[in-house]
């Protein structure tokens, strides 16, 4: 496929990529900030810290980051930035923060800032995994501007669910496009601080058919750094349909490619047996009850009775099939479960990939059967790393089983062989 020549040129770093996946796996396996009048002394990001402070500007330019900012752009993108944070100042102080170290605004709180900052005009998303950008139709029309070669820039807004805001000028001189992002944050007195500027030249982009804006910045690489730094970005322009997002999130998102082999490996009715249970549990578990399982509860194994009804739910089988395809314990009457981390799956950038609809048919026999593409933003930017097609049985309640799916054309030869979570043997 035409995206595939990004994987190849890309080769050259994907190892140390998925070394670095794995140390972030292993501490967590379930992406915020970035504006003003001063600047916060401890918001250098990690990025900065490389030998570029020490390049010349002819080598800076050649290399394609860390690019001088001139500083009547600087000051103008810092003060648009401040005005966009002073209209969202009464949202964010009035809204529910939680009480961890680290804000995470509810998604029907970003819904108002995005209404908010949608007013002045420019385009705007949120960290919302299915996003519909505000103003589209602007964004939309930059890239195809650049498309026809035209010397063009836009600004978009991305507000981010710390309340932190992004402001991305992308710059199109007709051959070259180039990002001046400046990020600002809240400080514990409310006040907007800027977090990061930085201007880089984009070193690959695209806009696809389906309306996609997928780039890659140019980044500092090894030797130049120690880790390495992923300057893959995906922006959806074109919004999914009201219906393709609404199932997305209720059929597939709650499922993805990691953890469990639902959507990533060809089954039916008659291949139940190749479906990891004892993987799937915890991800139906949620979707069931609206929250995650406790592990702290799981150390001894997870009772027959509990596994089995969860697991019944939202697959066509009995208990019997479960306790012989599953990894049962007969004298305990228990199933094992391990949380997912490093050495008990196929490390790899497609896990991260986001499930999306594209299509939906109603069948003869009273199934439903969803088209869906993988989304990876990871290293190879690619919207459709995959395309399959899960059918589901939906019942006159609501409630619902998954019934098969089915990986389209040579997609299972582009993802990894999936790794059962737990070993029966």
């Amino acid at each position: 496929m035409e995206d595939l020549k990004w994987l190849f040129k890309k080769y050259g770093i994907l190892f140390a990529v998925l070394l670095l996946v794995m140390i972030l796996s292993c501490i967590m396996y379930n992406r915020q900030e970035e504006h003003i009048p001063k600047t916060d002394s401890n918001s250098e990001t990690d990025l900065r810290k490389t030998e570029s402070n020490e390049l010349s500007e002819e080598e800076r330019w050649e290399k394609g980051y860390d690019l001088p900012i001139e500083e009547e752009k600087k000051e103008e993108a810092e003060t648009d930035c401040f005005v966009i944070m002073d209209r969202l100042s009464d949202i964010y102080m009035n809204a529910d923060k939680g009480d961890a170290s680290n804000v995470v605004l509810s998604d029907e709180t970003l819904d108002q800032m995005q209404d908010v900052v949608g007013e002045s005009g420019s385009p705007v998303i949120t960290s919302e995994i299915y996003c519909t950008m505000s103003n589209y139709e602007k964004m939309d029309q930059f890239l195809k501007d650049c498309l026809e070669g035209k010397d063009t820039s836009i600004i978009l807004y991305s507000l981010l669910n710390s309340g932190g805001v992004s402001r991305k000028e992308y710059i199109f001189d007709g051959s070259e496009m180039y990002l001046l992002t400046v990020g600002a944050r809240w400080n514990d007195s409310y006040d907007p601080v800027v977090s990061s500027v930085s201007y880089t030249r984009i070193n690959e982009w695209k806009y696809t058919e389906k309306g996609w804006f997928c780039y890659e910045l140019c980044v500092p690489e090894p030797p130049e750094v120690t880790e390495i730094v992923d300057g893959s970005e995906l922006i959806r322009v074109i919004p999914l349909s009201e219906e393709y997002i609404e199932l997305s999130e209720k059929y597939v998102y709650p499922l993805c490619y990691q953890g469990n082999n639902l959507l990533c490996s060809n089954w039916d009715t008659t291949t139940l047996s190749t479906l990891d249970y004892n993987g799937v549990y915890e991800y139906f578990y949620k979707m069931k009850y609206g929250e995650g399982l406790d592990p702290g509860n799981y150390s001894n194994g997870i009772p027959a009775t509990d596994f089995e009804c969860v697991i019944m739910e939202y697959l066509p089988v009995t208990a019997e099939q479960i306790r012989e395809w599953g990894v049962y314990d007969e004298e305990t009457h228990t199933y094992a479960w391990e949380r997912l981390g490093c050495g008990n799956y196929n490390l790899s950038y497609f896990g991260t990939s986001v499930p999306e609809v594209i299509g939906v048919r109603q069948n003869e026999d009273g199934t439903m059967t969803l088209t869906v593409e993988a989304v990876c933003e990871m290293v190879i930017a690619n919207d459709a790393v995959m395309t399959h097609e899960l059918t589901i049985r939906v019942n006159e309640d609501g409630s619902f089983k998954y019934w098969g799916n089915e990986i389209l054309d040579d997609g299972i030869q582009n993802i990894p062989e999936y790794h059962y979570r737990i070993s029966g043997d």
